[in-house]
């Protein structure tokens, strides 16, 4: 249930609760209205992300049909493939004259233990613009090298005659974090992704090498790759053009413009059996710097490519595109050495798409596929792959009839009634914990004046994402957050020090306006709601609130019978706010996941916190091991500042009566649907009592048992047992096999012993006979599972 965006990250399936203020390096000013409504149609929704150069990044493409008959029909090596080489080797010699004028000082290699290197095996010492990764690597270990899929650089210092820009690497955040001082071996947040055959270029203060089964960038390089390697087969066998192929969380796609043309199945085997070609040939993965005009001359047979250079390449900048083969393709990598590294790969499914996701414009062609660097890994993930379809939610949510959808409200469930009976428990559930923990539930509007969104920044950044309509003139807009609505109620009234922590749930309905080719089942929806809280307490109070949410979420998933790991993500590089307030939340996070883990029960996820504040990324496993990210704890500095929201602080020193609280974003379950999919995949539809739609069914072995079952039936019913009685002509044996299918926890069966003792005769829907109770008996015995969650 992975997330299909372009960010090498989307593994994690995410819960998008802060999407807007997710997006890294995006500042909040204090913009007019009129400033944000002009920011906001020139500014995408995908913010910075990462390394990889991509469609949705900077300012807006302008779309529109731009394909027209640049692909006519399939044609296998088409002539513009040599001539695209040939142009690239031309830019190539420019390069290579440049790199000729560069000194190759000696420089050193830290490694994570702190070992510092500065000679090869042979005392040849390391030099600027000539050593990389993969030497290095082979300087401690040939097998080390070989096995490294990327490598991960934290320079201390370049040398004096790089240059960002000239490099094609101006303007990356990762580059400007060093601004902010000297790296350090324990800092992440100043770390680059390197191609292992990249020439280091200044004195390196760590260097990780990154294996592709233990690694999450390594992972994301590999796919990555694996999306180049596709998309050069697709070039070779129908002359597709190109457009975008990113990595996802378990794999990659390539969209392609193919004309009126479509993929059908049948040519997965064809791409299967080029890519196979392609990786024998080992054909390197070269990088190379060209400038905007260079770019536009190199696709001048692809509008797509040149869409993306004339309006992400400023004028007079540098960009870097990656060659294997005769593709090349715009791209900031880094990616593995050579295709060999791809041992096994698998086309997987295909889809048509539109470019730049508007269906206003061309018609795309996507193909999604898998790889893996050893041929055993392809065979688990297709076993896994059956395993997780006799699980998919859809499936069984359909089989036991718990929602349905319909075309015209695409995107929303219709919760049938024992889908309805699952969602309500779940929303029970939480509600308990909010009365023992101290939440207050609230109710807010579904809808409000822009103006509201304005003043939250959420306009400026999630505009395209929101339902807007006309209300007497004025713009309003279905909230796809509840954030802002409180911190309204928050500063509705005036506030002391001695009424926090305040703690405001709420349940709202949320809407997001999300492409209907997005919309995946339950996991991706335009109508839900969460379980949605926002904490305001001091800072003082930062460690024992976020502790108690902690402790709310493993009682949460204990129950659910799911792990989970933490991650504390820790102050970006383009973070607002005073660095000691930041600080001081860190180490409040730090000591609460201490107290609730212990001291190496986490791990630090350095710069990866959002720019408003530290978060806490808790990753959930389920019974297949995948993993979730539906729980989140985000602390947030600028809300309470957009809004003004303060509290009495109870000092009369001059310019200390009031404080600007803390507010902390939780939630546990995250969207309720999303949940709902996640457990119905985790437990493979067979529902835990508590949680069962269907809990039991009576069976009367003959029909003059039948007013008897009806009794039990309508006891278990007072009792707020979901029960039914199997009162059809059935056979006694298909009765039972009925119920097991339909997934019934418990199946009472009655005959003529039971009907004389006032009894029933339980049985479990796995088939288990557990014998002889009376109806009372069975009914406590009942409720003391369902008490404990059994």
């Amino acid at each position: 249930m992975a997330k299909e965006n372009s960010n090498g990250a989307v593994s994690l399936n995410k819960t998008a609760k802060f999407a807007t203020l997710d997006a890294p390096g995006v500042k909040q000013p204090e913009p007019s209205k009129a400033d944000t409504l002009a920011v906001a149609k020139t500014v995408g929704k995908g913010g910075l992300q990462g390394r990889r150069a991509k469609a949705s990044e900077g300012p807006r493409i302008e779309g529109g049909l731009i394909g027209g008959d640049s692909f006519v029909k399939r044609t296998s090596n088409p002539a513009w493939l040599n001539d695209r080489v040939s142009v690239y080797e031309s830019i190539k010699a420019r390069r290579q004259a440049e790199l000729e004028g560069k000194n190759p000082v000696n420089i050193t290699v830290t490694l994570p233990d702190g070992k510092v290197m500065e000679n090869d095996n042979s005392g040849n010492p390391f030099q600027a613009w000539k050593t990389t990764p993969y030497d290095v690597a082979c300087t401690i270990s040939q097998g080390l090298a070989d096995a490294s899929t990327v490598a991960r650089v934290t320079y201390a210092s370049f040398v004096e005659d790089y240059s960002l820009a000239e490099d094609g690497m101006e303007g990356q955040e990762q580059l400007e974090a060093m601004e902010d001082g000297e790296a350090s071996c324990d800092d992440n947040s100043k770390a680059l992704l390197w191609d292992m055959t990249r020439p280091l270029v200044g004195i390196v203060a760590k260097l990780e090498l990154c294996k592709f089964g233990d690694d999450k960038d390594a992972k994301t390089a590999f796919w990555h790759s694996s999306a180049h390697i596709l998309g050069e087969a697709l070039e070779h066998l129908y002359g597709s053009k190109l457009t975008i192929g990113p990595p996802l969380a378990g794999g990659f796609y390539y969209d392609s413009y193919m004309g009126s043309d479509a993929f059908r199945e049948a040519d997965y085997s064809s791409v299967e059996a080029e890519v196979k070609k392609i990786t024998k040939k080992k054909q390197k993965f070269e990088r190379m710097v060209i400038t905007k005009e260079e770019g536009l001359e190199l696709f001048a047979d692809n509008p797509f490519k040149q869409e993306i250079l004339k309006t992400k390449v400023a004028d007079g900048t540098r960009t870097t595109v990656y060659k294997c083969g005769d593709l090349i393709d715009l791209c900031r990598g880094p990616h593995v050495s050579h295709t060999g590294k791809v041992k096994a790969f698998a086309a997987t499914r295909h889809s048509a798409t539109n470019w730049l996701g508007d269906t206003d414009n061309d018609t795309l062609q996507r193909m999604y596929g898998i790889s893996f660097p050893d041929t055993k890994m392809l065979k688990i993930w297709k076993e896994n792959q059956e395993k997780a379809k006799e699980r998919d939610h859809r499936r069984i949510a359909a089989k036991q009839e718990l929602i349905m959808f319909h075309e015209l409200s695409a995107g929303s469930a219709f919760w049938l009634p024992h889908g309805a009976r699952i969602y309500n428990k779940l929303i029970e559930f939480i509600k308990d914990h909010y009365w023992q923990r101290g939440y207050s539930e609230v109710i807010t509007p579904n809808v409000y004046n822009l103006d509201l969104w304005h003043q939250s920044g959420h306009a400026m950044h999630y505009k395209d994402a929101m339902f807007c309509f006309d209300v007497e003139g004025q713009e309003w807009a279905m909230k796809p957050m509840n954030c802002p609505g409180h911190c309204l109620m928050f500063a509705n009234s005036i506030r002391s020090w001695r009424d926090l922590p305040i703690r405001f749930a709420d349940f709202g309905v949320l809407h997001r306006n999300e492409l209907s080719g997005a919309l995946s089942g339950l996991t991706r929806v335009r109508r839900f709601q969460q379980d949605d809280a926002h904490i305001y307490c001091t800072e003082d109070q930062i460690e024992s609130e976020v502790l108690g949410a902690l402790n709310f979420m493993k009682d949460v998933y204990t129950v659910f019978g799911m792990t989970y790991k933490l991650e504390l993500s820790t102050r970006p590089a383009k973070a607002l706010g005073e660095l000691e307030l930041w600080e001081k939340a860190e180490t409040a996070l730090a000591n609460a996941m201490n107290d609730f883990a212990g001291k190496g029960g986490w791990r630090v996820n350095p710069g990866d916190g959002a720019f408003y504040g530290p978060k806490i990324d808790i990753k959930v496993m389920d019974a297949m091991e995948r993993v979730h990210q539906c729980a989140t704890i985000q602390l947030d500095f600028q809300l309470p500042i957009r809004f003004n929201l303060e509290y009495n602080t109870g000092s009369k020193e001059k310019g200390k009566e009031f404080a600007r609280p803390v507010m902390v974003h939780r939630a546990m379950l995250g969207s309720v649907e999303r949940m709902f999919a996640v457990l119905c995949e985790h437990f493979g539809g067979k529902w835990p009592l508590w949680l069962s739609p269907r809990q039991v069914v009576v069976i009367p072995i003959h029909a003059e048992f039948n007013d008897f079952c009806d009794e039990v039936r309508q006891k278990l019913h007072d009792e707020k047992f979901y029960a039914d009685v199997d009162l059809s002509k059935a056979t006694f044996q298909k009765k039972v096999r009925n119920a097991q299918v339909a997934q019934y926890n418990f199946q009472l069966v009655v005959g003529k012993a039971e009907f004389d003792n006032g009894s029933v005769n339980i049985r479990t829907r796995e088939n288990k006979v557990e014998g002889e109770f009376k109806v009372d008996d069975m009914i406590e015995m009942l409720k003391k599972l369902r008490a404990e969650f059994k």
